[in-house]
């Protein structure tokens, strides 16, 4: 028997199913029918009517005959469905009293081994439950029930971005103003469905809306950041065809990609999102062990993506660094004393960053006038530990320095105790390798000095000596200066 015979599927499927799809279609091909209706319901008056004929049913009950079916019918029924159900409350309360989520639930049982097939089946299951859960909490708490945690976790590991997003919407949609629902989403094993959640978007490559509100909730504004991140594969190695040898990534593409995604969320809602102060807690950790791991002796031109995992660590931190130190006043807990710079700064990152910048390799402007300052001194120029590991390094430590210091004298003075003025100063000139290095440092120095009478003074200070023309510092009314003990440049006044 061919099943490309429209008769032929009719023949296998009870009257009681496809008899009231005829009628209302005008046609006796189940194939026109369905997509006669598919059409119909686009449209609110549309979706309505069908409501009032009870459509819904017979096409339900198609989706209790999968084998009896091929995939297209069956992805027409679903489609029709999910058209029903967008936003029509009579259709998605009949779903639910019809055991709609049960029937999808044995489906995507059934489909086994073929349910992450390119055959768009289970995208449209997916996006049928989440049309239906948007109806109420009665309508989530029954989708919830019947699918978490096993379907999802199952539903999770099909590796595409078609499935991927509509998961998230799903589990989103669910867990919006529900304590138990968010609660089991943060436990043990609605983690673990997270972690293959990233797993899948690292592989497919995409960071859709609904993804990125998912993370956002759980990672940003919830403190479960550390206990995800942990769970994500590292320690991966890569095999270089040009070096021909093997190199060791200490954290793994997921780890890496997860945090371009959460500095992607931040860099798109700076100002709108409240952060858990777990949060820069722990990404500060993660960027201290990426520095103590990867290799900063060799200069890197790409921007991020790098192609390193532990560079690209370094990098997304420091950008998620940057955006939460410029997020102070939107902290979980509405205690001025205790905003995002205060709590990073008690950990100790200026302290960090200055030292960071002490034995970071100048800009190239600056270097070349240290060689032309020991060309003509005879001496030798000092050894520095680190050199831009990619394309922007030295612009986001300044960046990060800039945002701290806004309005907080206990920064400012820090970063004057720390020697960090004059290290600073030296990045206020144009530099290749990092773009809007110059617009940094000087909004930099412009926080570092406002309202601060002794940082001031040491800038005014400043004595000309030993000092090297370049019309781009001059612009800035400065000159270069290389201190003949410590060998380590710094600009001055040049008033």
């Amino acid at each position: 028997m061919s099943m490309d015979n429209s008769e032929s599927h009719n023949s296998l499927l009870p009257d009681d199913i496809i008899e009231p799809l005829f009628a209302v279609s005008g046609t006796s091909n189940l194939k026109n029918a369905l997509e006669y209706l598919i059409e119909t319901a686009k449209t609110c008056d549309g979706r309505l009517d069908l409501a009032s004929k009870h459509i819904l049913v017979p096409v339900l009950e198609l989706c209790q005959y999968p084998f009896k079916l091929p995939a297209e019918y069956l992805l027409l029924s679903l489609k029709l469905l999910r058209n029903l159900c967008a936003g029509e409350i009579k259709n998605q309360n009949l779903f639910i009293e019809q055991k709609g989520v049960e029937t999808l639930s044995i489906l995507v049982s059934s489909l086994g081994q073929n349910f992450g097939s390119d055959n768009g089946l289970l995208p449209m299951v997916l996006q049928l439950l989440g049309n239906v859960s948007l109806a109420g909490e009665q309508h989530r708490s029954v989708v919830w029930l019947r699918f978490f945690p096993h379907k999802f976790l199952d539903i999770a590991k099909v590796r595409s971005k078609e499935t991927c997003d509509p998961l998230c919407m799903v589990i989103y949609t669910c867990c919006a103003g529900s304590y138990e629902q968010s609660a089991e989403l943060f436990a043990e094993l609605g983690q673990h469905i997270l972690v293959e959640i990233i797993q899948t978007i690292t592989i497919a490559g995409f960071k859709q809306v609904w993804v990125k509100l998912l993370l956002s909730n759980i990672c940003i504004e919830e403190p479960y950041f550390s206990s995800i991140f942990s769970k994500l594969p590292r320690a991966v190695e890569t095999w270089s065809s040009d070096e021909n040898a093997s190199q060791v990534h200490h954290f793994g593409a997921e780890k890496s990609f997860f945090l371009s995604i959460l500095s992607e969320i931040l860099s798109e809602q700076v100002g709108d999102i409240v952060i858990s102060n777990d949060f820069p807690l722990c990404i500060f950790e993660v960027f201290k062990n990426a520095v103590g791991i990867a290799d900063l002796s060799t200069a890197g031109n790409s921007p991020l993506p790098t192609g390193s995992a532990d560079i690209d660590t370094i990098g997304y931190t420091l950008s998620i660094l940057r955006d939460t130190s410029a997020c102070d006043r939107k902290v979980s807990n509405q205690d001025e004393e205790q905003d995002t710079v205060d709590l990073l700064v008690r950990a100790g990152l200026i302290k960090f960053l200055i030292d960071l910048l002490h034995e970071l390799e100048p800009p190239a402007i600056i270097r070349k006038a240290m060689i032309n300052n020991d060309a003509k001194n005879k001496t030798i120029s000092r050894h520095y530990k680190y050199r831009c590991p990619y394309r922007g390094f030295r612009r986001d430590i300044v960046s990060i320095l800039g945002n701290c210091s806004y309005g907080k004298k206990h920064v400012q003075d820090e970063i004057r105790e720390r020697n960090g003025i004059l290290v600073l100063l030296q990045n206020c000139v144009i530099d290749d390798d990092n773009p809007f290095l110059r617009e940094w440092g000087v909004w930099s120095m412009r926080n570092i000095l406002e309202g601060n009478m002794e940082n001031q003074q040491l800038v005014a200070d400043l004595e000309l000596q030993n000092s090297v023309d370049s019309p781009d510092i001059a612009q800035l009314g400065l000159r270069v200066e290389v201190d003949p003990r410590t060998r380590r440049p710094k600009l001055v006044n040049a008033s």
